[in-house]
This record gives structure tokens, C-alpha cells and sequence, in this order.
């Protein structure tokens, strides 16, 4: 079976690394990467590295950002996607049987569509979210009905898939496949973390991420303004951030985040952790804080409690460790004395099936017996 796999950021081929291992590994799969977004840009990084020393070959990229993140830029960089996809589907559109897409992009919302002339079959991961503060709303619904088959996270974006595509056909509750890591990605003791990155998890730590609302981008600002000074006004603990990904407002949220807290011995800013370090991370941090969907989906599996911020997120399904805050100094700072006491979160965590990539793996090859 040839499958192709679409992956556009640091986010997504984190996510989709435990299916990747077992594409490579198993002899029945042909697998071809296709790396464009995010991994291509050198301002994010330059995450292409990071698929290669993972030790996979990329088959593919297509090279189509632009440095600016305006709302125009945004349109732009869609519509740029688009038409390098276009060319490439005409060229490869017979080579796969099935493309695997994840998640609600605008670079992947692009790559999808581009394909819809050319009748590729791809299979989404992590459709039927919402989330409400964001355009990705948009695009992760628009994947959805760009797709064939559908592999959610829980019986309740199952429920949401059917009722987009208005079918109950080809939709998979598999969980979230970035828990399949923690089983198979070997974590950085504490000493290790400190030799790599140069934090120190033996002392209190936060783990953030913080990405702007893409729905309401007027307040953004005034957002990483007001997150600045929580993490100033709380000198006891120490900050791990991980930069924003490439959305509208992004650059202004970066600038602000680099140019107040570069020089703060508390606050340890880094582009890339990779998945290794990113979990070992989670594993060792107090608790985290932010508006990612990663703390909303993995943290509970760490027992970790999260803080999450303002209306990025609002939509998705939470479990208990999570704790919705708005974003200002005094909403913040209460969550944050709160989760000062607690410990450790002890409850399960909602978005979790055991092997998740191994049941995607039979699901694909049912597909081919069902097919033949």
C-alpha cells in the first residue's frame, strides 16, 4: 500500500511519529513523505532536520511560506500552497493510495484542497475538534470533508465527523496518536534535560506555549503584554516557552515573548524542543500553561494539571486537569497559586486508547482486503 503523508509543522510530525514507525517498519507500506509549511522556514527553525534525524527520508517538499504573518500574508501563503500543491498532485496524484493529513492548519487546509480535483483519498487525523478562537476551525472542518477516511480522538469528535460529512462511513475512534509516544520515546532524565537545553527541572518549572487568537487578533498584544508580566511577577518559578507557530499575529507575539524576557535568567525561550525533549519536558515541569492543544490532549497522561489561556482552545473536549483562564494579570496569577498547591493530577486522561497506530495499521490494510 502506498501511502503518502502530508506533514507541514514541528507540531504534526511530532503527532504523527508513532504511525510513522510503523509505516517504515512494516514491509506491507510503502512510505513517502511530504514535507512543506513550517519545516521549510529557517525564521521557525528549520524543522526539516528534525524528520531526517529521526531517521526518515523525505520523499517531497514543497516550499511555500512567506516570512510575514498578516491576515493578507495568511490569504496568501493559501493561495501560494495551493497552486504548488496543484502542480504536485498532477504529477504524483496516481502514486498513493491513501495521503494521511492531520489537524486544522491553513498550509494543510490548502494541500487538501488542491487535491480534491485530482481525487486523492486522504485519511485526517484529529477531525471533529473545535476550537473556537481560532480560524483553524475552518480549515480543520474543511479537511474533513476534503477526506475519505477519518481517524478521531474520542467518541465525541466521532459523533461531530458524522455530522459534517453527514455519513457514518470510513470514521475511526483510534484516540490521540501522540500518546502512543509516550511508550515508545525513551525521556531525558533531568540531568540529561540540563546538559541539552540548560534548564534545570529540579527547581520549579512551567512549561508554556502560547499561540495568538486568530479570531479575535486585535487583543493579541495586550495578551502577550499581560503574559509577560505573570511571568515576571513570579519569580520563583522558572519559564520553559516554546515559540508560536506561523499564525496571523504570531511575529508581534514572538517580538514581544523575545524582546521582554530574552535577558530574564528565569525564562528560557526555545524555537524547537523536538518530541523527545518536548515530553521530557512535560514529564519534569510543575504544571503547564498556555492555549496549545498538546497540554489540553498529552498533559493528564503526565499527571500534569494545565492553565489553559483565554479562547484559542474553547471548544475541545477538556478533562479535569484543565483549568480555563482568561487572559489578564489577575485571572492568571489565581490560577497559578491554585496549581501551586495541588501536586499532581491523578485522574485519566480522556483523549487516550491504547495503540493508536496500531490499530490505524489494521484499519489500512482492512481497507486494501476491502478494496481488492
Amino acid at each position: 500500500m502506498k501511502i503518502g503523508v502530508l506533514t507541514s509543522s514541528r507540531a504534526d510530525f511530532g503527532i504523527y511519529l508513532p504511525l510513522l514507525k510503523r509505516l517504515k517498519e512494516d514491509v506491507f507500506f510503502d512510505l513517502s513523505i511530504i514535507a512543506f509549511g513550517t519545516h521549510l522556514s529557517s525564521f521557525h527553525g528549520g524543522t526539516l532536520k528534525n524528520i531526517k534525524e529521526a531517521g526518515f527520508e523525505v520523499k517531497h517538499t514543497i516550499e511555500s511560506m512567506l516570512l510575514t504573518d498578516s491576515p493578507e500574508s495568511i490569504s496568501t501563503a493559501i493561495g501560494l500552497t495551493t497552486i504548488k500543491f496543484a502542480d504536485f498532485w498532477k504529477q504524483y496524484s496516481t502514486t498513493f493510495d491513501l495521503v494521511f493529513c492531520l489537524g486544522d492548519r491553513y498550509e494543510m487546509f490548502a494541500a487538501v484542497t488542491s487535491g480534491i480535483a485530482f481525487n486523492i483519498a486522504f485519511a485526517h487525523l484529529h477531525g471533529g475538534e473545535t476550537t473556537l478562537g481560532a480560524i483553524d476551525n475552518v480549515f480543520r472542518h474543511g479537511i474533513t470533508l476534503s477526506s475519505k477516511y477519518h481517524f478521531v480522538s474520542t467518541h465525541e469528535y466521532a459523533e461531530r465527523v458524522a455530522n459534517i460529512i453527514s455519513s457514518n462511513d470510513n470514521i475511526h475512534y483510534v484516540g490521540a496518536l501522540s500518546l502512543d509516544n509516550l511508550s515508545n520515546i525513551n525521556l531525558l532524565s533531568i540531568e540529561q534535560f540540563r546538559n541539552k537545553w540548560g534548564v534545570d527541572f529540579s527547581k520549579e518549572t512551567i512549561l508554556m506555549t502560547f499561540h495568538p487568537e486568530t479570531v479575535n487578533i486585535k487583543n493579541n498584544v495586550t495578551y502577550a503584554e499581560e503574559l509577560v508580566s505573570v511571568i515576571k511577577g513570579n519569580p520563583l518559578f522558572q519559564f520553559l516557552i516554546t515559540l508560536p507557530n506561523a499564525d496571523i499575529s504570531g511575529t508581534a507575539v514572538r517580538k514581544i515573548l523575545i524582546d521582554s524576557l530574552s535577558h530574564n535568567d528565569k525564562v528560557y525561550l526555545i524555537e524547537n524542543l523536538g518530541s523527545q525533549s518536548y515530553f521530557s519536558a512535560m514529564k519534569h515541569c510543575s504544571f503547564l500553561m498556555g492555549n496549545t492543544s498538546s497540554g489540553i490532549i498529552e498533559a493528564a497522561s503526565f499527571g500534569k494539571y494545565v492553565i489553559n489561556l483565554g479562547d484559542r482552545q474553547k471548544g475541545r473536549a477538556f478533562g479535569e486537569n484543565v483549568i480555563q483562564t482568561q487572559i489578564n494579570i489577575s485571572a492568571m496569577q489565581s490560577a497559578i497559586n491554585r496549581l501551586s498547591v495541588l501536586g499532581s493530577y491523578k485522574g485519566e486522561n480522556i483523549y487516550y486508547k491504547k495503540d493508536s497506530a496500531k490499530q490505524i495499521i489494521s484499519i489500512l490494510k482492512q481497507i486494501i482486503i476491502n478494496e481488492k
